[in-house]
This record gives C-alpha cells, structure tokens and sequence, in this order.
C-alpha cells in the first residue's frame, strides 16, 4: 500500500507496486461480483465471477506479506502501540467514510429484501452509525436490514474487523514464532480451512460477517491461513520473477475469480476442494509473481500504483451503492439488458466516489493523523 505515513526507524526498503496493483485488481473485482449477484437470486450456480468473493481471502494474504516485509525486521525500534497506531491511522479514516456514506444513503434502502429497513428510527440509524465509525461490531439482534451483518451500513467493514484481529496476534506473540513453527500453525490454519470448505455446509468460503458461531468460524478461518502464509511467504523470500508479472498475475488472479462453480448443488465439495487449492496453493503464487518485479516505471508499473491506491477506498466505500441496485433489481425485477446500464453506471459512481474519498480526504487525512500522533522514528 501507499502510506503517507513516516517510516519506522531502519533502512528505507523498496515499495512492491504490483502487489498494490493486484490488490487493485481484487477490488474491482469485488464490486463486479457484487452487481452480478443482484441477479443471483441466492444460487451461486447463477453467479458471473463466481468466485469473486475469493477476493478478500487474497487481501488477507497480501495483507501478511507487505506487514510482515514491513515490520518483522524493525520491532526493536517499534512498539506494540506504535504498530496499532499505525495500522489505525492506515485504516480508520475509510472505516469512518464508509458508515457515514452507508449512513447517508440508508433512507433509499427501503426493498421488500431489506425487511427490517422500515423499522429503524434515524436516531437508531445515527447509533448504528457511530459504532460502525469506531470498529464496534454488532450482533445479529441489533442489524438493520435482516442481513444479519455486524456492521450494517457497510457490510464489507466485516472483513476489516479480521484484519484487525489478525494485526493482533502477529503484534502480540505470532511475530516471535520461528519460521518452522510458524509453517506448523499455518498448516493447521490450512486444514482448519480445507475443512470448512470441504466437509461444511456451502462448500465456499462465502460468509464471516454475522456475530455468532458460524459466522466467527468463517471469518476466523478465511483470515487465519491467508494472513499468515502471506508472513511466512515473506519470510521464506516468496518470489517469482516471470516476463510481464503484472499481466500474468492479474491474469491468474481474474481467471481464478471468474470460473464458474465447481461441481453442482449435489456435490459442494467439488467447489471446496476448488477454493482450498485457490487459497491455499494459487494465491501465494500469484503473490509470489507479483513480489518478483519492483521495477519503478513504465505503464505497467504506472497502472497498478494507480489502481492500488484506489483499492481501499473503493472496497470500502461501494458496498452502499450495492445495497441500492440491489434492491432496485429484486423488487422491480429488471431485466438484465435495463440493469446493465444502472450497473455500469453504478461502477462508474463507485470508482470516482472512491478516487474522490482518496485525494480530498482519505490521503490528506493520513498525512494530518500521522504529523500530529506518529513519531518519526519508531
């Protein structure tokens, strides 16, 4: 990621701009999928870009490797509370942005898919509002549309909430492990999360944002195995050096989004053992190319910086907009041909909404939290 943020105290390290750019990607991506799935009417043997929920698994596993590149060589000159502080400045101005705008547009939410929308007050909706700006998350009981999503102005805010606990335990003890028994806790990460997708119920990993067993249980499992092995990728200097990185791991990271389910309805685990192999074999690949090439221009290079710092804001910010066509299409059960226009239109808004919240707020923000609670040196 690109961080206005002063460095921690050490020598001044090289930037991977693919891995920006693929986490870039990831995130159109995700909002591609998520238009789509208006038309899924709950089958996920409907569902184009199939797997693009698999996106924020591979965000996980980025996530790892640039914080372990990052940090695992400068916690003598860092604290645990400066690493928080870091990681909060990083992230919460978006956090804030993204309930307030799910806030904002709540009251064009009201659809027949929503049945609890009608019923909340705007003092409740202002309350919701509020604990989403401060990471609180909320339980089933508390959601406001019957989604069951414990940050329900922002689903996607769910996956930050994981981030952070991951951040957790690599600040607090997991960062201390030896690369052996590091690779031992994520293979039964990784067999933690095979199971899940193999023997549960769905045969996906779709899931993490509901506030009970099953819910904690997905989101525990699709962070744990991704974070982690993005550390130990790093530190057993995961890198593959291909002819046009970029293209090629784009090109296996869309392709592996994009493929239809696996298997049919009668045999889920056929998709399991799809999305274990993605997860757990490919995306470290994939990471892997995009970690081999730190070349610092040329178009390539240029297209994934841009498309990287859009990234955060984009996934964070969309989702409202979704909240919106999606109803739209249920209710009134449009075509696809009328859809697409309001869809492409509602890509469209979502990138420029998230490339404005970048350059008016998001990075302005960051340099102003950073000056006045960062040290410059750890």
């Amino acid at each position: 990621m690109t961080d206005p943020l002063p460095p921690v105290a050490g020598p001044p390290k090289s930037h991977f701009v693919l891995l920006d750019g693929l986490r870039g990607v990831a995130s159109l991506m995700v909002v591609a999928f998520h238009l789509f799935e208006a038309y899924a009417a709950n089958d996920p043997q409907k569902q184009i870009i199939n797997h693009g929920y698999m996106a924020v698994d591979f965000f996980f596993l980025l996530s790892g490797f640039v914080l372990a590149y990052a940090y695992d060589d400068r916690w003598d000159r860092l604290s645990v509370g400066g690493f928080f502080l870091r990681r909060v400045v990083r992230l919460q101005p978006m956090v804030v942005v993204g309930s307030l705008f799910g806030a904002a547009l709540f009251a064009f939410q009201h659809y027949s898919i929503y049945p609890k929308a009608g019923t909340a007050t705007p003092a409740y909706v202002l309350l919701v509002m509020l604990l989403g700006c401060l990471m609180i998350p909320l339980p089933k009981s508390a959601d406001l549309r019957g989604w069951d999503e414990i940050y329900p102005l922002n689903g996607p805010a769910w996956s930050l909430f994981y981030e952070y606990v991951a951040n957790a335990l690599y600040a607090l003890g997991l960062r201390r492990l030896p690369n052996g028994a590091l690779a031992l806790l994520v293979a039964l990460f990784g067999a933690a999360l095979v199971h899940l997708l193999v023997w549960g119920p769905r045969g996906d990993v779709i899931g993490g944002w509901a506030l009970d067993s099953t819910g904690i249980r997905i989101g525990l499992s699709r962070v744990l195995f991704p974070f982690f092995a993005g550390v130990l990728l790093m530190r057993i200097g995961g890198r593959i050096r291909v002819p046009h990185s970029f293209a090629v791991s784009s090109a296996l990271l869309v392709l592996a989004l994009a493929l239809p389910r696996m298997g049919g309805p009668e045999r889920l685990w056929v998709n399991g053992l799809y999305e274990s192999a993605c997860i757990i074999l490919l995306f470290p690949v994939i990471v892997a190319i995009g970690a081999g090439e730190q070349a610092v221009d040329g178009p390539s290079i240029r297209l994934a910086r841009f498309f990287g710092r859009l990234s955060y804001p984009l996934y964070i910010t969309h989702y409202p907009l979704i909240y919106i066509f999606t109803g739209w299409v249920v209710d009134r059960k449009i075509p696809p041909a009328q859809g697409a226009l309001v869809g492409v239109a509602t890509f469209v808004a979502a990138l420029l909404f998230a490339y404005a919240c970048l350059k008016l707020y998001d990075e302005p923000a960051r340099r102003w939290l950073a000056a006045r609670l960062l040290p410059r040196r750890g």
